[in-house]
């Protein structure tokens, strides 16, 4: 199933797809469960799905405004240079451990909403991603258990300030910018997505496409991944990782491709749906 948050008259809340409908799962798991992360983290999923399939008292996407899959994350960890292609076309080596860097959840932006290129850059690029949702926190998690821990995956744009990011060796800067990281529309949960599919991922600005890839191109898998982060920090419900970008990416590009106010910029997963912004000057 997918769920998602939004803002309806107002009030912030979350809730679930169905027949291409919003279900508002904030007026029946709300008083225990106020947003989607909490509702994660008492492992109310199954129960919730099992709620939205029967409900008649639904929403149009046109009546809500879609917040970030998770708005308010206790982290975001990134990994950088994790297809080949990637890691060939910005001319680094291959390291033995993931390079792993952290986005603050205020630089989210969701769905539908403008990327908002900054006043002091002109190189605003689109990283198409797949992120994942986790479901069940845990430190030292093993690769085997992996998968166990995962509630769900979504789309991800990790739009980077190049020449900010790329000004020191530390990527946090241009990786950080207010409202360059879109999150959405959904998250679909791992019971709909087996755990051995290959994901096909392909990012499209305005109508081309730049980006195409697989996830079985990775080149730390998901799995290492969840074991590799949770060594160093525990993760909890509600935390997101998100898994890297395939080559294409505007910079490498001859002559560079940057983002530019009036764009629209898509990111696709087939197992997943389709992230749409559009690109605004600030």
């Amino acid at each position: 199933m997918r769920f998602l948050s939004f803002r309806h008259q107002h009030r912030e809340t979350y809730g679930a797809v169905q027949h291409d409908r919003i279900v508002d799962l904030g007026h029946q798991f709300g008083t225990l469960a106020p947003d989607l992360k909490r509702l994660i983290e008492f492992d109310l999923l199954g129960e919730a799905a099992a709620y939205a399939s029967t409900a008649t008292d639904t929403l149009g996407f046109d009546d809500v405004a879609l917040l970030p899959v998770i708005p308010n994350p206790g982290k975001i960890l990134c990994v950088g240079l994790n297809y080949g292609e990637h890691v060939r076309e910005s001319g680094r080596e291959l390291t033995e451990q993931p390079t792993i860097f952290v986005r603050v959840a205020d630089s989210q932006l969701a769905h539908g909403e403008s990327i908002v290129r900054p006043r002091e850059s002109l190189k605003l690029d689109y990283e198409g991603e797949i992120a994942l949702v986790i479901g069940k926190g845990g430190r030292r998690i093993r690769e085997d258990d992996a998968y166990d821990h995962i509630a769900g995956y979504a789309c991800y744009n990790d739009a980077s300030v190049r020449d900010w990011q790329l000004a020191t060796s530390q990527w946090t800067a241009g990786k950080n910018f207010w409202r360059t990281g879109s999150f959405g529309p959904w998250m679909v949960t791992r019971d709909a997505i087996a755990d051995d599919h290959v994901m096909t991922l392909t990012t499209r600005l305005n109508g081309e496409v730049l980006q195409h890839s697989t996830t079985d191109k990775l080149i730390h898998s998901v799995p290492r991944l969840i074991a590799h982060v949770s060594t160093f920090t525990p993760l909890a419900p509600g935390d997101v990782i998100v898994t890297g970008t395939p080559g294409g990416v505007g910079s490498r590009r001859t002559p560079p491709v940057w983002m530019q106010p009036g764009d629209c910029v898509e990111v696709e997963v087939d197992a997943i749906g389709v992230l749409r912004n559009t690109i605004v000057a600030e």
